[in-house]
């Protein structure tokens, strides 16, 4: 007996009074899943509450049981639309996600992390979904400390994750990842959690690209979801980035998968296999020009093997075959730790620095008020007086966002990296104590 689960993540880029062409584009997206026969959707950036009820209302007759994740000022924008009944569900917020000065960045003011829901599949039993989307900031290139909140943003996703399957339950994670297949930031995904990415497996036999490829190849191919010149929003400029210019753009939103893990009395589950991964929402929507969304969607189709029982371990398989896409370890490395662990004591000193500076800020400007302060009563001009005032909002203004940035802020960021080294090195300690065991 063979059955299958659709699956479809989008990033909405649903920003309030931001994102261009909003309405239009919500519109089209429900009345575009409400015609698909999708058993799950995943979706990102739906920040305003009417837009997600939209397309709820579409697809609810066939999709009853939906999610919407509420967390930070703004709201976390992710949510889930499921066939089959919820019997959990969680939020996880990300220790780092920003910074509060960064205000066009916006992620410190949207609560970024990993939602969650628990399904009853009739098949699988208890299936875990999740639905995240990680920091952007830091790009591709440079350091990996230049990436640090995106690679917290990893650990931790990976750690609720592999929680789910030590639990007992089948895992399909989903969203925006903001990192391509190579990254750090996904090697840690895929390999501390043991999920298994579904566009890899399913095209596994294609190797890279070996010179310029068009940007229907890019999406076909190799599964570019952003920056893609058949984008109506991607700049008409031509990229710089060297990562766009060999794909046509970049990977950055995913479907994962993962079975249970073995505890010696669940050996003969039904197994999960991708049958098929496709890039979606690609088309412009009807009678109009613009895309989407400035992301495009990813579907899967996961098979489900009920007669597993003396074939050969699928995750293995699968987790290889994985590997040799990525060019990639299939576990965790002592390696991969170090240079993760580098990158944030480099971001904890980096941390210190700015903080010092900005409390020197925070100083120099209570210093200066006072000297404004004690000056004007001295200086009998009176048009100077407005801009005695003014000077006195921005000093003041200026004083009390150095304390928070560097004080509040700075603790909290330091704190947060310290409790992910910790975790680190106790999980290196712990693989370094099994190595002998292994060999």
């Amino acid at each position: 007996m063979a059955e299958q689960i659709r699956v479809v993540t989008l990033n909405c880029w649903g920003l309030k009074y931001v994102s261009k062409d909003r309405h239009e584009r919500v519109a089209a997206i429900a009345s575009a899943l409400a015609r698909s026969d999708y058993d799950i959707i995943a979706l990102q950036e739906i920040w305003v509450e009417a837009d997600y009820n939209e397309i709820r209302q579409s697809v609810v007759p066939r999709l009853p049981y939906t999610k919407l994740f509420h967390s930070g000022a703004l709201g976390a924008g992710l949510g889930i639309l499921t066939k089959w009944p919820i019997i959990a569900t969680s939020m996880t917020p990300y220790s780092l996600v920003g910074e509060p000065t960064d205000v066009f960045g916006g992620d410190w003011f949207v609560g970024k992390g990993a939602g969650s829901v628990t399904i009853m599949h009739p098949v699988l039993g208890p299936v875990q979904l999740f639905v995240t989307h990680f920091c952007a900031k830091g790009g591709e290139s440079g350091p990996e400390c230049n990436r640090t909140y995106r690679l917290v943003n990893a650990w931790e996703f990976a750690k609720v994750t592999r929680q789910a399957a030590e639990l007992g339950r089948y895992v399909i994670a989903m969203g925006d990842f903001n990192s391509i297949p190579t990254s750090l930031p996904m090697n840690v995904v895929l390999s501390h959690a043991g999920l298994v990415d579904s566009w890899a497996t399913s095209h596994a036999h294609i190797p890279p690209p070996s010179g310029m490829i068009s940007p229907i190849a890019g999406v076909i191919n190799y599964g570019v979801t952003a920056d893609s010149p058949l984008n109506s929003y991607r700049d008409s400029k031509p990229s710089g980035d060297p990562i766009v210019r060999k794909y046509q753009g970049k990977r950055l939103d995913y479907i994962l998968f993962r079975h249970p893990s073995p505890n010696g009395s669940n050996d003969h589950l039904p197994r999960l296999t991708c049958r098929d991964s496709q890039v979606v929402f690609t088309d412009s929507i009807p009678g109009n020009s613009c895309s989407y969304s400035d992301h495009f969607g990813v579907e899967a189709t996961l098979a489900i093997d009920t007669q597993a029982e003396g074939k050969q371990d699928d995750m293995a398989s699968l987790k290889d075959t994985s590997a040799m896409w990525f060019n990639s370890p299939s576990e965790l490395s002592s390696n991969a730790i170090t240079k993760i662990m580098n990158a944030f004591n480099t971001s904890y000193r980096m941390s210190q620095d700015r903080s010092r500076k900005e409390l020197t800020i925070f100083g120099t400007s209570i210093l200066a008020l006072i000297g404004l302060i004690i000056g004007s009563a001295w200086v009998a001009v009176p048009w100077l007086n407005p801009v005695f005032v003014l000077l006195v909002i921005f000093l003041s203004w200026q004083a009390t966002t150095k304390l928070y940035e560097g004080f509040i802020f700075g603790n909290w960021e330091r704190k947060a990296l310290q409790n992910v080294i910790e975790e680190l090195e106790l999980h290196q300690q712990i693989l370094a104590s099994q190595a002998p065991y292994d060999r």
